[in-house]
């Protein structure tokens, strides 16, 4: 175990839930096969059913070795740098395919992303295929998936991070006092400096949410589609949002599963991770009062208490190497799956008792991930840029929600950021048409309840909510909330959503 925890997956990716075997990562239900060959009309009012696209311009071949699935094809697309210029410099999209698996029932494409920002997609159509996703969608949809302009395959961005910066990851230190803001303001604009110095400091301006969402709109034109659906996780629904915001009429079914607010992954998104500690923790509370055998309490408000003692004990004197920020980062991304809520028991029992630390799920350095983060979250909106804010933020956050707060609220390399903005945010709204359907878990530790009704509340008469009674990160097709799961596939599928705000109670674990 690192010394320092990066939270770069944790903090915004569906990843670990994804990643981990048992009831998070369980498949949906299979919904009923449908006999018709022709899908019902959508609440967009478009029907593509059985249609082949018009001219799909992309040369499908074999995936990379690393990305290479079963059905699996990928291609490469040109896209402008900068859209102010499209015909001036060009970059490198790439694409992948999972063909529908029933092309008579087939009724379009649908375009995925698994979050970040920083999370490479080109893999994730079969990610998904192999987490559940119902054999009715894959039988009347193309699943598309994309690397993000900066990540992956397409154009990669760096801040050149050696080893140590990446294990920092991307949340600051918790501080205790707002000395250590003041501190941590020297490393955060280290960072700052080295994006704007790096090899790639001239894409920089360009790595944007607004600029992803048009090359969405670039993958759907060379797909010779129309319209696009889509299914967006985490960061993914921002991007979602931003792309039914600025192209309404060429997106069919949406899709957004833990939600982020309507501003994005912007300073109050950081700070409610925070919140969602908060929220998510009772879980864990119950399950380890659950079993006294382990010694971290035998009520939750013992477990919690628990909690506090340990990492005040850890900051004075690290046990193998875990520290207070680091029992802190391992706690809440352990969170994001209930299949790791035992074994952050165990976690903390190893710590608490100074024994060997329990196998931990691999977490592997990716500097290109935590790179197009600070890309994208630094350009996509303004970020308080004096280390007071910051300090009154620690503050507040310190005693609102003391688990995390002293550490989401800090100072981060946006507060540095060394280029003006190109272009100004794209302002999420309701004009458009109905088709917007958000899955959402009420105990979400990465994007709070909080969150999605803030999106909600922007989406207006867009947008329908499903919140389901369970906690991690990532609903559908990983949760195992039949009501949920049921919900999304059928807007998928038949184009059906429930006629208002949907609340799934909880259902009993198998």
């Amino acid at each position: 175990m690192r010394k320092t925890l990066s939270l770069a997956l944790a903090a915004g990716a569906v990843a670990v839930a994804t990643a981990v075997p048992g009831p998070s990562a369980a498949a949906a239900p299979q919904t009923a096969r449908t006999t018709s060959t022709t899908s019902t009309t959508s609440t967009t009012g478009s029907a593509t059913a059985a249609a082949r696209p018009v001219a799909d311009t992309l040369r499908w071949g074999a995936c990379p070795e690393d990305v290479a699935a079963p059905r699996l094809e990928c291609a490469t697309l040109k896209v402008p740098l900068d859209y102010r210029a499209p015909h001036g410099r060009q970059i490198d999209l790439a694409v992948s395919r999972l063909a529908a698996a029933d092309p008579a029932a087939r009724r379009g494409v649908l375009l995925t992303n698994p979050g970040g920002p920083g999370g490479a997609g080109l893999d994730y159509p079969a990610l998904l295929a192999a987490s559940g996703l119902p054999r009715t969608v894959l039988d009347r949809y193309d699943v598309i998936g994309f690397d993000p302009r900066g990540v992956g395959r397409s154009a990669p961005v760096t801040c050149e991070l050696t080893q140590k910066q990446q294990e920092r990851g991307n949340f600051p230190p918790y501080a205790h006092t707002a000395r250590d803001v003041a501190r941590e303001a020297g490393y955060a604009r280290t960072i700052a400096r080295q994006c704007a110095t790096s090899s790639t400091a001239d894409l920089l301006p360009y790595i944007t949410t607004r600029n992803s969402a048009r090359d969405m709109d670039r993958v759907r034109a060379a797909l010779g589609e129309r319209k696009i659906s889509y299914l967006g996780h985490s960061y993914g629904t921002y991007l979602g949002a931003v792309y039914t915001t600025m192209f309404p009429h060429r997106s069919d079914r949406f899709v957004l599963d833990s939600n982020l607010g309507a501003g994005g992954y912007d300073v109050t998104a950081m700070r409610r991770f925070a919140r969602g500690l908060e929220d998510r923790f009772p879980d864990f509370a119950r399950y380890a009062a659950a079993h006294p055998e382990l010694g971290l309490g035998t009520t939750p408000r013992q477990v919690r208490a628990k909690f506090f003692t340990l990492v005040a004990r850890l900051d004075r004197e690290p046990v193998r190497g875990i520290d207070g920020m680091a029992l802190r980062g391992v706690t809440f991304t352990y969170l994001y799956a209930d299949a790791l809520i035992p074994t952050l028991a165990k976690f903390w029992q190893a710590v608490d008792t100074d024994r060997p630390l329990p196998p931990a799920p691999e977490q592997p350095l990716d500097e290109n991930l935590l790179a197009a983060r600070f890309y994208t979250i630094c350009n996509d909106s303004r970020w308080p840029t004096t280390i007071g804010s910051y300090q009154r933020d620690v503050a507040v956050d310190r005693v609102r929600y003391p688990m995390l707060g002293g550490s989401t609220a800090g100072i981060g390399p946006c507060a540095f950021w060394p280029t003006a903005r190109v272009e100004p945010p794209v302002r999420v709204g309701d004009r458009g048409p109905s088709n917007v359907l958000l899955v959402q878990n009420e105990r979400d530790p990465g994007t709070p309840l909080a969150g999605a009704r803030d999106l909600r509340r922007a989406l207006g008469q867009r947008a329908t909510m499903v919140t389901a009674d369970q906690g991690g990160h990532g609903v559908y097709p990983f949760g195992t909330n039949t009501c949920a799961n049921d919900a999304a596939t059928a807007f998928l599928t038949e184009g059906h959503r429930p006629p208002r705000d949907l609340a799934c109670a909880a259902e009993p674990r198998g």
